[in-house]
């Protein structure tokens, strides 16, 4: 019995944390899972992404990021290029929780 509740604990917490979008941005591309290049225009943008103030509104995979303060901490480790062409993704910071998401669903696996 004593299995089952900590197996069922352990799963619900993974669960819970697989969903969020915790972002680090490490300081070499070889770190990164996945490379980011900050586009000017919305319609430029594969993901339109809000940062979150609290860890706790960072949920799914809809473009609402919480940048963590350490990388142990994140879901994804990101590295912002210089140029758009060495981009695995192309975002663009929205002001609105409301207007983050995905304009190319054929990218959102790279988030996962």
């Amino acid at each position: 019995m004593k299995r089952l509740v900590i197996l069922l604990t352990l799963s619900f917490l993974f669960c819970f944390s697989a969903n969020a979008q915790k972002v680090y941005s490490v300081k070499y591309q070889s770190q990164a899972d996945v490379k980011v290049y900050v586009v000017k225009y919305e319609s430029q943008a594969d993901l339109k992404v809000h940062k979150q103030k609290y860890e706790s509104n960072a949920r799914g995979n809809n473009g609402d990021w919480f940048f963590v303060k350490y990388e142990s901490q994140a879901n994804k480790k990101i590295y912002f290029v210089d140029y758009e062409s060495q981009a695995d993704l192309k975002i663009f910071f929205v002001k609105y929780e409301s207007q983050a998401g995905w304009r190319n669903k054929s990218k959102k696996q790279l988030m996962y």
